[in-house]
């Protein structure tokens, strides 16, 4: 893969629910070690961006290629430079949150002693080493939510993406799953993070994609934004329209 070339491309990306369209032609790249902030009213299409991103949706229309691998196609290669995390948090309730994370460690492929060093340094990371051995139906939201993003970040993906990562966290909480993105930055990976949260944005990213009635109103530099004047620019671009 030549180094100029975008790590993630989407072209004429279209998705369509029945009669409903929910992505209109989508076009964007996104370089290698890059952090995109994706900005947009719920409904607006991020949640199924991500998906198609995944390899856990198919496009209606358009190309997405990844790494050089060319999506649906070749989603299994894709797949494994993927950590997600979603609205839905993935684990299994019946396990503990070591059996959760060791469950998807084998999946992608990670030998025993690895696994066993990187599930102890997450928990530890995420506030949850006194309760490795819990199962993880009897987590609150905030916790399962931690739980959920240490398996994302289990296999040291290339690639993370995140839907609304800081949902159900309290503070300290988010401040550790900050800290998670600063340090995947700091080890030049590449993550697209779906927020509502304006103030988060511009200390986290430095660009933003602003999704509006399923196109792309907005892709621009908001490094040297504040997260009001951030807030204009999103009702400007949406024609007015606030964030939800």
């Amino acid at each position: 893969m030549d180094e100029k070339t975008p790590l993630i491309e989407v072209e004429d990306l279209s998705k369509t629910f029945g009669l409903l369209p929910v992505l209109r032609s989508v076009n964007f790249g996104v370089a290698r070690a890059e952090t995109i902030m994706l900005l947009g009213q719920n409904g607006g299409g991020k949640t199924t961006l991500l998906r198609l991103l995944a390899g856990l949706s198919k496009p209606t229309t358009g190309a997405i290629r990844i790494g050089g691998w060319q999506m649906p196609t070749e989603a299994m290669e894709v797949r494994r430079q993927i950590g997600l995390l979603s609205h839905q948090p993935l684990l299994y309730g019946n396990l503990s949150a070591r059996e959760n994370l060791d469950f998807f460690g084998k999946l992608y492929g990670m030998a025993k002693d690895e696994r066993a060093e990187r599930i102890g340094a997450l928990l530890d990371q995420v506030g949850l080493a006194k309760r490795a051995d819990s199962l993880a139906r009897g987590f609150s939201r905030g916790m399962q939510q931690r739980l959920s993003i240490a398996r994302a970040n289990l296999h040291q993906p290339e690639i993370l993406l995140l839907d609304e990562p800081f949902t159900g966290l309290d503070q300290a909480a988010a401040e550790t799953l900050e800290g998670l993105v600063l340090s995947a930055q700091r080890e030049e990976r590449t993550l697209i993070i779906a927020t509502h949260q304006l103030g988060r944005a511009p200390t986290l990213a430095g660009r933003a994609l602003i999704l509006s009635r399923g196109q792309i109103a907005f892709d621009g530099n908001i490094e040297t934004m504040s997260a009001a004047n951030l807030g204009e620019l999103y009702t400007r671009v949406c024609n007015g329209a606030a964030m939800a």
